[in-house]
C-alpha cells in the first residue's frame, strides 16, 4: 500500500510517474506568458471560481503577502487571526517587506473571529493609527472548516467599514469537499468575497 502524506505539500514526494508526467511536460517562458502548462491552470482556476483571471504563484506564503501588498501600502494594518498563516507563519512577511502592521484577533473556537472583535479594532481615522484597510481570513483554519455564510458576514462587515477582504485559500477545496455539497460549487462560493 502506498500512503500519500497531505499534511502539507511540501512532505509529499511526487511519484515516478509524477516525475515522467513533469519531464514530458511542454514548457515555456512564464515571464513571457507562453508557457502553457501555466496558463492553463490559471485559466481553469478562473473559471472553476468564477474570477476574470488568476495568477499561479508557487507558494501560500507568496501568494499572502501579494495579496497583503496590494492591498495595502506602508503604514496601513491588517486584521487578521491569531492563528492566520499569513499572520503566525508567514516570517511577518507584511511587516518586513510592505510596513504594514497585523492587528491580530483572537480566534473563537470554531476558528471564526468575533463580528464584535473586528469592529473594535477597527482604528479611527486619526493619525495616531494605521489605517485599517483589510480584514484577513482563512478556510480552513486548523483543520476546521469556516462556513461560507460566516465568510460572506464577516466580508459584508469589512466593506461596510471601506476595508478590503483576502482569503487565505490554501485548503479552499478541502473546505468545499468538506462541506459535502458540490466541490466546485461550493468553491467559487467560498472564494466569491
Amino acid at each position: 500500500m502506498t500512503i500519500i502524506d497531505l499534511r502539507s505539500d511540501t512532505v509529499t514526494r511526487p511519484t515516478e510517474a509524477m516525475r515522467l508526467a513533469m519531464a514530458r511536460a511542454e514548457v515555456g517562458d512564464d515571464v513571457l506568458g507562453d508557457d502553457p502548462t501555466v496558463t492553463a491552470l490559471q485559466e481553469r482556476t478562473a473559471e472553476l471560481l468564477g474570477f476574470e483571471a488568476a495568477l499561479f504563484m508557487p507558494s501560500g506564503t507568496q501568494s499572502n503577502l501579494c495579496a497583503l501588498l496590494s492591498h495595502c501600502g506602508r503604514g496601513d494594518e491588517y486584521l487578521a487571526g491569531q492563528d492566520a498563516h499569513l499572520y503566525r507563519w508567514e516570517g511577518g512577511g507584511a511587516a518586513v517587506l510592505g510596513g504594514i502592521q497585523p492587528q491580530p484577533l483572537a480566534h473563537r473556537p470554531d476558528g471564526t473571529l468575533d463580528p464584535a472583535d473586528i469592529e473594535a479594532n477597527i482604528k479611527p481615522d486619526d493619525p495616531h493609527f494605521p489605517r485599517t484597510r483589510l480584514l484577513c481570513l482563512e478556510n480552513t483554519l486548523g483543520g476546521r472548516v469556516v462556513p461560507a455564510a460566516y465568510l460572506d458576514s464577516a466580508t459584508a462587515l469589512a466593506r461596510s467599514h471601506g476595508l478590503a477582504a483576502h482569503l487565505d485559500g490554501a485548503r479552499l477545496f478541502n473546505a468545499a469537499v468538506a462541506s459535502g455539497r458540490e466541490p466546485f460549487d461550493e468553491a467559487r462560493r467560498i472564494a466569491s468575497g
